[in-house]
């Protein structure tokens, strides 16, 4: 083996192509020429003895080696950069940033005020906070904690259950009075609501008794928001009825805003979820937050392990 050609240069390079698919990806992304990044990786290929990747002409992929090497390389980036946490930490407290990308519509209602509270106790701790709904690739985007709601299947990431998010079925007191509290799930067949889009499943209710099957219905919408405080304040003017997290309308449902309806039947709950980057779970700083995060989401109304 050939320790001239092995830096640390050279093995975030090797990371970044495995985790972009491709070296062009990666040579857009640094601003260096694709030539610098193939050269990069051939000497640290040449360096080893051995082949980390298979190319095509359309992607690479790990070798048996490389899937090792790879691991490898994220354990030493980790050490350096707590190494490098340790020497800027001030006293008792930390120093250094955390990114959170969170759910919209939870991220603003409540997340933010956890935000708050923890750099009140961690204040050498800097935040940036992003709010989307929409998918996040922790790496692409140089994200370190992301809470999301809904199935999760990447496996890369470090998952860490927060439980599942209780839904109700809501309408403001002017719509009830207009069209009526329904007895059944039938009686809501031929009415409208207020639809989530960009929610799987969306167009139909399913509303499961006490006992029996559950009862399916499509769920038709005059109106598609696709924002979760959207959907608060058109169920709030009475635009429709419609399925809601009960974190995001409890404060509604407790002064009168909103009414329950059918509280007899219950929504599927969804799951919710933090997934953090693996190779910046085992910096202080952020399983701090973390745990911070998650013990304050899981105390939120609706929220049940």
């Amino acid at each position: 083996m050939e320790q001239s050609g092995i830096s640390l240069d050279r093995m975030r390079t090797f990371m970044r192509i495995v985790e972009r698919g491709s070296l062009s990806a990666v040579a857009r992304e640094t601003g260096a020429g694709q030539s610098t990044v193939t050269r990069h990786l051939r000497e640290l290929e040449d360096a080893l003895g051995v082949a980390l990747l298979r190319r095509t002409t359309r992607r690479v992929s790990l070798t048996e080696e490389g899937t090792r090497y790879y691991n490898h390389c994220q354990q030493v980036l980790c050490l350096i950069e707590q190494a490098r946490q340790e020497l800027h930490a001030t006293g008792t407290s930390m120093a250094g940033s955390v990114r959170i990308s969170c759910t919209a519509a939870l991220g603003v209602l409540h997340v933010g005020r956890f935000i708050f509270d923890f750099q009140d106790a961690q204040p050498d701790i800097r935040i940036a906070f992003n709010l989307t709904d929409d998918r996040v690739d922790l790496v692409q985007d140089d994200v370190d904690i992301a809470i999301r709601l809904g199935p999760l299947t990447d496996s890369a990431m470090r998952l860490r259950s927060l439980g599942t998010s209780e839904r109700v079925l809501v309408a403001a007191p002017a719509w009830v009075q207009r069209f009526g509290a329904p007895r059944l799930p039938a009686d809501l067949a031929e009415r409208d609501g207020v639809r989530l889009s960009r929610v799987l499943g969306s167009d139909r209710l399913v509303l499961q008794g006490k006992a029996g099957k559950p009862a399916i219905l499509p769920f038709h919408a005059r109106l598609n928001v696709d924002h979760g405080l959207a959907l608060r304040e058109a169920l709030l003017a009475g635009r429709g009825y419609g399925p809601a997290h009960l974190w995001l309308v409890e404060d509604c449902l407790a002064d009168g805003r909103l009414m329950r309806l059918l509280p007899s039947w219950t929504l599927t709950p969804v799951p919710l979820s933090m997934l953090i980057a693996p190779e910046r779970a085992n910096l202080a700083r952020v399983r701090l937050c973390a745990d911070f995060l998650s013990g304050g989401i899981m105390r939120l109304p609706g929220i049940r392990r």
